[in-house]
């Protein structure tokens, strides 16, 4: 499968908690970090989500917010996860800065160049990746 957005990642569903119109979905990445999405009923039954199937996360760069601790700041968004900046390729205007997760993972901000020198996000620093639950897409092998 060959997507457009630049954080792909692979897991197996933990839980699923319905509502009256969408439905929370945990999905457990290898080395154990958690990523929650809220999708539709719908999609949950079309894909057949449940726990312990394969399912694979979607989230465009540009969804990604960074956080550093120092911002005293508490998010509504359902996913805040920490790790350390691994790498980060500034561009005229932007920012490529990508953060891996105590698991191994990685995820991939695009954030304008101004933030990274505010956060002072450079290689071994430390930041938080905020993701809205909304702005993950889960897909399933066809």
């Amino acid at each position: 499968m060959q997507v457009s957005a630049r954080n792909t990642f692979t897991g197996q569903v933990q839980s699923v908690s319905d509502g009256a119109v969408n439905s929370e979905v945990t999905l457990a990445l290898p080395g154990g970090d958690l990523l929650v999405a809220v999708v539709t009923r719908g999609s949950v039954q079309s894909l057949g989500l449940a726990p312990g199937k394969q399912a694979v996360a979607l989230v465009k760069a540009p969804w990604v917010v960074l956080a550093t601790r120092a911002c005293g700041l508490k998010f509504s968004a359902r996913n805040q996860l920490a790790g350390k900046v691994s790498q980060v390729d500034k561009g005229a205007v932007n920012s490529e800065v990508t953060l891996v997760l105590p698991g191994g993972s990685a995820v991939h901000a695009v954030v304008t160049n101004e933030a990274v020198r505010e956060l002072d996000l450079q290689p071994g620093s430390e930041a938080i990746a905020v993701i809205k639950a909304s702005h993950v897409i889960l897909a399933v092998p066809a």
